[in-house]
């Protein structure tokens, strides 16, 4: 058996093209930090603004599922701080546009007001002729500075203008830039009408790559966005607004629009700057059931640069008495608030947001729907079983109907989603789970052994910690040497329990007990759901001493209960399984090239045999290398080849994991998810809903290449084992530098040396570090050094080192010497 290979670009020739490797190690990837606002309309065509990083050049976008398009509309470098030719070019525009508007309200049709006409020729009759032709020539040299809320000026209306203003004008300007949200896109997305509700992921193409995905969020609800200032006052009197363009004061009476407090329901839009807070007035009646429910983390769920990782907002609702009557900073252990308010009396009310310390920045975004909106608090039971047809009862707020059909089909994920839905209106999302065991309901009185509910095994048990201070004891049959699990999927299912897990004897003696059951890799964490922080589910496995009567207790830790405390818990031999997760998400490829992945096995109830990964379809000629994760391990790095001819579109690629469990081969999925930092330190994998590769067409064809030999390259613990490539062309084998990309601790590269066949090199191992049965696999990047042509009168250029792309993975074991 042999392998044939395509590397990237290796073969390129003496030119800088060859420097421009696509792959991993770009440094310059390109990065979406954040989208304003993160969502719109159904049916309708709204502008918004990606902030990030390195979107130079951007030129295509791609939204998931149907009925919602995109195109760039323009790219925005970096505002810096204004200097004064801009502020003084920006104040005449902006008061320029300022009086179209109000010539347009009064019905005057004039351009400008008399007295700003009269302060202006007054002002420039002062100067001298040579002065004005000076400032003239200066006028013409200086241009706006780019950026998304300049875009289309004329056309704005008053409080727009007093928007951009207090936006670009305002001394919060003055500051230093954060380069990872700098760059901007400004982007038309159009939802068609029957455009299905929910998260998009919206992604980028730029000449260096595609974008991580960001959350585009289709609404069903009128939407606005805020408008600054409304630090005080939802809707300052627009006879202030002259100020705030440093025109002349209005005359009292002028005939200027008075502002009406929104009608409901209502989805606000908003970013929350340093110091900031928004307020939104609306008209409520009495009897009302207000729901207002915030998107602020769901839509950037990991900051990697603030403490404790994301926008944590608090909502404020006042009265027309400026009396706070209801407040809210998280709902549950979600830090997104849901405040509840049922409208005392007719009037207006206004809703203030803020960060709960005061922080804020460009991706500080946030969603607020507002209306009587049905709302899930809590359901029973969490889930169903497979191939069994389940309805749960629903309790909440504006809910027509108590019960809710579950999905239970088989062959979907473990992990599901519902929602109630009538026309128009649309419930939060709720998670439930489907199991294959056989399930049953918790029954009381059931708080100590005497009383214990007795139960088979294998069993799933649907409950509930009714009240503070309960606890569910379950009696089961056991015998020597058996090996039993107990697990809680509480939190996982938007239960806000903190589970308490013990399994005792009958003679009280504690087995094995569990608080919070955290799956963790150093700093990175590896739970199936990828934005739980608080990982409060419980989990324990034991083996049993003797025969005889065992007992589970389950409670809460914190000593909490009520109806919304439910649980599903699983008690029943160890059933071996896993899932798998591929980062990144976004690959971005040169034809014929490889390039990098990795893939996490998150493994259950001690399952530990090696695990296969393929790509599910062959399309369009991509290939998976080095493509299995052995026994014992939980990520292994492979590469992905892409064809030689690059399609024109993204293609979404589909990988499965297939493994061995008691006799029979089993197959799941490996879902995309990114490797995403928290608060400088912690990461987590959050999954996507697609895998998206795009390959850039390549200038030349980048020919095969073949490793010899068949299967994995055996080395000697403390020894070396030589690779030999072999390959038909080599004009540039001697510039060749190769090094191994995050290899394993104790493998090092030696001795690369061209011969007849191709290339050769050593890969020796330290004994000390490397114990035999390991296997992996390896990378190896190739770079070329060279120095660029120097230009007259320049100083000499220095030695410049770059990378020519990837060899598509080695697999690799350590053997006895």
């Amino acid at each position: 058996m042999s392998f044939i290979w395509r590397p990237v670009l290796l073969f390129m020739g003496l030119t800088l093209c060859a420097a421009t490797a696509w792959g991993q190690s770009n440094t310059r990837e390109p990065h979406i930090g954040y989208l304003y606002p993160g969502g719109g309309h159904q049916g309708s065509v709204t502008q918004i603004t990606a902030g990030g990083q390195f979107l130079r050049g951007a030129s295509d976008v791609y939204v998931s599922g149907e009925g919602v398009r995109a195109r760039v509309i323009q790219y925005m470098r970096p505002l810096r701080n204004l200097n004064k030719e801009q502020r003084e070019l920006l104040q005449r525009r902006l008061r320029e546009v300022r009086q179209k508007r109000l010539a347009e309200l009064s019905g005057t049709g004039r351009s400008r007001s008399p007295i700003l006409q009269t302060r202006l020729a007054e002002k420039d009759v002062d100067k001298p002729k040579a002065s004005r032709k000076e400032n003239a020539a200066k006028a013409a040299e200086v241009k706006l500075p780019e950026h998304p809320l300049l875009y289309d000026l004329e056309n704005k209306s008053l409080r727009e203008l007093a928007h951009v203003t207090t936006v670009l004008l305002a001394s919060r300007r003055k500051s230093q830039p954060n380069r990872q949200l700098a760059e901007s896109v400004l982007i038309e997305v159009t939802m068609d009408p029957g455009a299905e509700p929910g998260n998009r992921e919206l992604r980028i193409r730029t000449p260096t790559g595609l974008t991580d995905p960001m959350v585009f969020q289709v609404g069903l609800l009128p939407e606005i966005r805020e408008l600054e200032p409304n630090n005080q006052k939802a809707y300052p009197d627009l006879r202030n607004l002259p100020n705030l363009l440093r025109g002349p004061n209005l005359p009292k009476g002028g005939n200027l629009p008075k502002p009406k407090p929104l009608e409901l329901p209502v989805l606000l839009n908003g970013q929350i700057m340093p110091g900031d807070a928004d307020r939104f007035r609306f008209r409520a009646q009495q009897g009302q059931k207000l729901v207002i429910e915030t998107q602020a983390r769901s839509l950037i769920p990991y900051l990697a640069d603030a403490v404790p990782g994301w926008f944590q907002a608090t909502l404020a609702l006042y009265d027309a008495r400026g009396k706070e009557v209801a407040f809210a900073d998280d709902y549950l252990f979600n830090p997104d608030p849901v405040l509840f308010y049922q409208i005392p009396e007719d009037g207006e009310y206004e809703l203030e947001i803020r960060d709960s310390i005061y922080r804020g920045r460009e991706d500080f975004v946030y969603r607020i729907a507002v209306g009587e909106q049905p709302f899930i608090t809590h359901m029973f039971p969490l889930g169903g079983r497979a191939g069994v047809k389940t309805f749960a009862s629903i309790n909440g707020w504006n809910l027509p109907r108590t019960r809710l059909p579950l999905d239970t089909r088989p062959g979907g994920d473990c992990i599901r989603h519902t929602a109630y839905r009538e026309e128009k209106k649309l419930s939060n999302s709720i998670p439930y789970a489907v199991d294959t065991l056989p399930e049953c309901n918790e029954t009381e009185v059931n708080d100590t052994t005497k009383d214990a509910q007795q139960i088979d095994l294998p069993k799933i048990i649907n409950g509930r910690i009714a009240q503070p201070g309960d606890i569910d004891v379950f009696q089961f049959k056991g015998r020597a040497g058996d090996k039993v699990v107990a697990e809680v999927y509480g939190r996982r299912l938007n239960s806000p329990l903190d589970s308490l897990l013990r399994l005792t004897d009958a003679s009280g003696h504690v087995l094995e007990w569990n608080d919070d059951h955290v799956l963790k890799d150093g700093h990175l964490h590896k739970d199936i759901v990828g934005l739980i922080t608080h990982h409060a589910d419980s989990y324990l496995m034991a083996e049993l001493p003797k025969n005889g009567t065992y007992y589970v207790h389950l409670a809460d830790s914190q000593h909490h209960g009520g109806e919304a405390y439910g649980y599903r818990l699983r008690i029943a031999a160890p059933q071996p399984d896993f899932a798998l997760r591929v980062i990144p998400s976004s690959i971005g490829v040169r034809a014929g090239g490889s390039v990098p992945v990795c893939v996490h096995a998150l493994r259950k109830d001690g399952f530990n045999v090696e695990i296969e990964v393929v790509l599910k379809e062959r399309s369009a000629g991509f290939e998976l290398n080095g493509g299995r994760i052995p026994a014992g391990r939980d990520r292994v790095r492979m590469t992905l080849t892409a064809p030689p001819k690059a399609p024109d579109q993204p293609v979404a690629l589909q990988i499965e994991g297939r493994g061995r469990i008691r006799g029979r081969t089993v197959s799941h999925p490996a879902v995309p998810a990114d490797d995403v930092m928290q608060a400088y330190l912690y990461r987590h994998l959050v999954p996507a809903q697609k895998l998206l590769v795009l390959v850039k067409k390549a200038r030349w064809r980048a020919p095969s290449i073949e490793l010899a030999g068949d299967g994995p390259v055996r080395i000697p613990a403390g020894g070396s084992a030589q690779v030999l490539i072999k390959t038909q062309r080599r004009p540039m084998l001697k510039e060749m530098q190769l090094e191994l990309n995050e290899p394993p601790e104790g493998i090092t590269l030696h001795d690369v040396t061209v011969v007849p066949e191709g290339l050769a090199f050593q890969l020796k191992t330290d004994r000390n570090t490397m114990q035999s049965g390991f296997a992996d696999n390896l990378i190896v990047e190739a770079f070329r050094e060279f120095t660029p042509k120097q230009q007259e009168g320049k100083p000499a250029p220095q030695r410049r080192r770059v990378s020519m792309g990837f060899f598509p993975a080695i697999p690799i074991e350590i053997v006895q010497p």
